[in-house]
């Protein structure tokens, strides 16, 4: 038996999937939580505080989801930052971490930071806790033109009118456990792959633009987190998820070749967060902590820079 035949009951092994696949995969999700009760109701009680605006929706049947930024009154000099959560709709902390930072701490940064937040890019995904959207899509990998995920067509052009402005770009996710037993065999199967296992890192971490790397930036929010829960050491060969550690907590890809949210804005600075909520360390409250100091410390970095 192979390991993909081992990990994953949709396809055949070495195959990558069609529609019939697709059409399989998707009927074996299930609606578990509702973006309506536990994002737009939060994003609606901030109205009076914040500009709430939809950019877009997403439709699959009679399924609508309106995609929603939020924004502060701006003010000509001040850095602009977008903030990014649910890319990835299944992990929650980036979603609700954002939600948090909005309704705790934006208002502290009210006349001195110009912010766009968007707390919950794929909304479908995050009612079936999926990391794909509808179409079996990693919208994360989908970031360039054209893209093939509506959501991140959708985000791309509610940003295309500000490229050049954005000082910084902090996108808010989450490493579970989930990403061994499910996600990452799924993409195997999906692109007629063998899959491989891996380990999951223990701990917070971050993710640097390998073409641009920004070292005091990431420090500066690896700092602030280390206070709330713990950061991911090393694995025996020196790698957080195979890439090679650039420092504490800090690991660096090519974001705009990968496709990935935090090369849309080409700011300066810009980082993935990764937390890790599985871990006995932590807590769901202390991840969801976590990603909204991790907001603040970026924007104090910012501020502190200029």
């Amino acid at each position: 038996m192979t390991e993909l035949q081992r990990f994953y009951p949709i396809g055949t092994p070495g195959q990558a999937w069609g529609p019939a696949e697709v059409a399989q995969w998707r009927a074996r999700q299930r609606r578990q939580r509702s973006y309506a009760a536990d994002v737009l109701r939060r994003t609606d009680a901030l109205r009076d505080r914040l500009d709430v605006r939809t950019y877009g929706e997403v439709v699959h049947g009679d399924d609508r989801y309106p995609l929603v930024a939020l924004r502060n009154r701006w003010q000509a000099g001040c850095p602009t930052v977008l903030v990014t959560g649910g890319v990835h709709g299944y992990e929650t902390s980036g979603v609700h971490g954002a939600l948090g930072f909005l309704e705790q701490q934006a208002a502290a940064y009210e006349g001195r930071v110009n912010l766009l937040v968007v707390p919950c890019v794929s909304p479908w995904a995050y009612e079936h806790i999926q990391r794909w959207n509808h179409d079996a899509v990693d919208p994360n990998r989908s970031f360039r033109a054209p893209s093939p995920a509506p959501e991140s067509a959708a985000l791309m052009a509610l940003v295309a009118p500000l490229l050049g402005r954005f000082a910084a770009h902090i996108d808010l996710h989450e490493t579970t456990d989930t990403d061994e037993s499910e996600f990452r065999p799924a993409k195997a199967a999906r692109d007629g792959e063998a899959f491989t296992p891996g380990t999951i890192p223990d701990g917070f971490y971050l993710v640097d633009d390998a073409e641009h790397p920004q070292p005091a930036f990431q420090r500066a929010i690896v700092d602030a987190v280390e206070r709330v829960t713990h950061i991911a050491e090393a694995d025996h060969q020196g790698e957080l998820i195979g890439s090679p550690l650039a420092a504490h907590g800090v690991i660096r890809y090519p974001l705009r070749a990968l496709g990935l949210c935090t090369g849309l804005t080409g700011a300066r600075c810009t980082t993935t967060t990764e937390v890790y909520p599985d871990s006995p360390r932590t807590t769901p409250d202390a991840c969801n902590r976590a990603q909204a100091v991790a907001v603040c410390a970026a924007l104090d970095f910012l501020l502190a820079q200029a």
